[in-house]
């Protein structure tokens, strides 16, 4: 074989390769799109009049999980099944978005942390990375770092809403995942530096639980309205 027809060769591969890479991308997009779809409706809640719709909107969200599984399932194809990770940077932010949003909706109906298997059924991918597409255990961690967050500012919000219990439920709620945090040893840099921003988390929740002690309303949050969700 020539010099030139080994080049003409390596360009097929190079070619077939960005073409794979192209129709991620238009896949990726789609579901960015559904993200930013789910996203904007549950930042409703933050709203004063948000909280009695939680219900509603946790159920219309899950209605978009059922076209993000049909983006995921169109995903699948765009790429041999054996090259996962050879191609993962193009999905990875976009899957741990829908892991925050997935994980911020189950919170939202139970007060309770999704598990990662639990997830990944409601994207409707594989838990273990053995059977194919999968959710990956940072992408998982990477999501529910960014539900603390929105924890956090949804402390500050329900306070303003009136609701003082909320906020104490946020807080035991943040600090158990904190503990769990702890039992990690992280050694991807990117996720240890956001984890390392879960202590702002915890420290905005505790002045928030703080600013009611001294206000008196942790009281009125504990005792007729702490059983109200």
């Amino acid at each position: 074989m020539s010099v030139s027809d080994m080049f003409i060769a390596l360009q097929g591969v190079l070619t077939a390769d960005q073409d794979i890479r192209e129709e991620i991308r238009k896949e990726v997009q789609a579901l960015e799109q559904t993200a930013r779809e789910i996203l904007t409706l549950l930042q409703g809640v933050h709203q004063g009049s948000g909280f009695q719709d939680i219900p509603k909107k946790c159920q219309k969200a899950r209605e978009h999980f059922g076209t993000v599984r049909t983006q995921l399932e169109s995903l699948k194809t765009k790429f041999p099944a054996d090259q996962y990770y050879r191609f993962h940077e193009h999905w990875r932010f976009v899957l741990q978005r829908l892991v925050f949003l997935a994980a911020f909706v189950v919170y939202l109906e139970s007060e309770t942390l999704v598990t990662r298997e639990a997830v990944a059924e409601i994207l409707g991918i594989e838990a273990d990375r053995e059977r194919g597409f999968h959710l990956d255990i940072e992408d998982y961690l990477s999501g529910v770092l960014t539900l603390a967050s929105e924890l956090a500012r949804l402390a500050v919000n329900s306070v303003t809403a009136g609701d003082y219990s909320r906020p104490l439920r946020i807080s035991t709620f943040i600090n158990e995942l904190d503990s769990g945090f702890r039992l990690l040893n992280l050694k991807n840099d990117s996720l240890r530096k956001r984890y390392d921003g879960l202590k702002y988390d915890v420290k905005k929740i505790e002045e928030v639980v703080y600013d009611l002690s001294i206000r008196g309303l942790n009281k009125e949050a504990t005792g007729g309205a702490g059983g109200e969700k």
